[in-house]
Formats: structure tokens, sequence, C-alpha cells
């Protein structure tokens, strides 16, 4: 059973005999192994919602979901590609610039983007956001999925100096990457304070269970 996905607004993502799917910008090739099916509308990526927290929040019900066609894209923590080449299936006619800091995470994202010609892999420190800005122009969608103590700052930095007026940011919080001792739900409300006190606001916030543990999505927009 095939069924579209209304709600986000974009025909490349669908729900395949239960299973989050995203129209494959490059036919026949795998990513993460993930399963190919092929349909009268072409070939399509099963989305595995363990391996993208992306998707989990799409199945935990996300309303805010700004990936379109043509969507220039921030992606911060891009390791080796597994849900930017998703970002990319949706987004075919735009541009994904994946920060990633691991050299050796690097080489696998690159030799993806050569295959992806909407990815470009930056060999950078996403709490450095000012070296890349010769590199990155204004995107719609900042992305960021980096598991340091600082995950916020350097998402709110990121947030200031790259997103387009009325963009959206997605900052997949990591509680245990702040403090292992402290209880989530308290990280997650004094980082979720922190954003607002900041002038940023929060459309959304998913919560990533059973798929992530000690997980959220945030959804923000920057007060311009």
């Amino acid at each position: 059973m095939v069924e579209d996905i209304r709600k986000l607004g974009n025909s490349s993502v669908l729900f395949i005999d239960g299973h989050l799917a995203t129209s494959n910008l490059t036919p026949g090739r795998q990513v993460y192994g993930e399963r190919l099916v092929v349909l009268e509308k072409g070939e399509f990526r099963l989305w595995n919602p363990r391996r993208s927290k992306l998707a989990s929040a799409v199945l935990n019900g996300l309303d805010n979901f700004p990936f379109k066609d043509n969507s220039k894209v921030l992606y911060l923590g891009a390791s080796t590609g597994t849900t930017p080449s998703h970002i990319s299936d949706i987004s075919k006619g735009g541009l994904i610039y994946c920060v990633e800091f691991s050299p050796r995470m690097m080489r696998k994202l690159v030799d993806l983007a050569q295959a992806r010609p909407n990815m470009i892999p930056l060999l950078e420190d996403a709490t450095k956001p000012r070296n890349y800005l010769h590199l990155v122009e204004k995107v719609d969608v900042i992305y960021s999925d980096v598991a340091q103590p600082n995950q916020t700052e350097l998402f709110m930095n990121n947030m200031r100096l790259f997103l387009k007026e009325h963009g959206v940011g997605f900052l997949m919080l990591k509680a245990r990457s702040i403090d292992v001792a402290r209880d989530p739900a308290e990280i997650f409300r004094e980082e979720e304070s922190r954003l607002k006190t900041a002038g940023f606001r929060v459309l959304e916030k998913i919560d990533l269970e059973p798929y992530e543990k000690d997980h959220v999505a945030l959804v923000c927009e920057l007060s311009f």
C-alpha cells in the first residue's frame, strides 16, 4: 500500500507499506543498506527512523516540514550522509551544505556527494561558522545534529549567520551529550529556555522516543 504524506507537502516523500520513503535521486544506488522499492512513480528508498532523527520526528507527528524541491539547507554534523542523502532526495533542485568535522566521516561523505551533485561536503567545525562564511549562502533550513555540550550555542550562532528571513531551524538536542548525570527533561527545559531568551521562537518540540533515547527535536524560527 502506498500513501502520499500530504501534510509534508512534498511528492518525494511517501509511506510504502507503513514505511517512510523518499524518491531516490540516484536510482539503483543505496546509501546505508536501505531497501529500494520500485513503483510507477519511480524508485524509492525506505527511510529508517532508527538511522535518521528527521525520519523519527516525522513519524512522531512533526508538523513543520519546510523541505521543498528547491530548498537550500545547511546541515551541521552530516557524518557519513544518511539523513543528508534523504534531504538530497527531497530537495532535488536545491543544495545541501554538509558540515562535518571528522576527516574519516568526510571521506565517505565526499564519495556520496560525487553521485549527488546537490550535496556539498565541507570539512569544517560547526562551532566556528565564520570559517565557512565565504562558502555557504543564506539558506532556507538549518539542521543541526551535533553531539557536543555546546550544541544549542553552535546552532544559534549558525542560525544568526546563515538563515534566511522566514527560514526554519531544526535542533536535534541530545541530553546525554550535555550532561550524562542530569535528568534529560530538565536539560530540555533549560535549553529551550535558552533559545527563547536569545530571541528564538520554538515552533515545535518532538520527543524522538522510541527511536532515539533522551533526544528531542526542536523546530525554531529566528526573530529578525
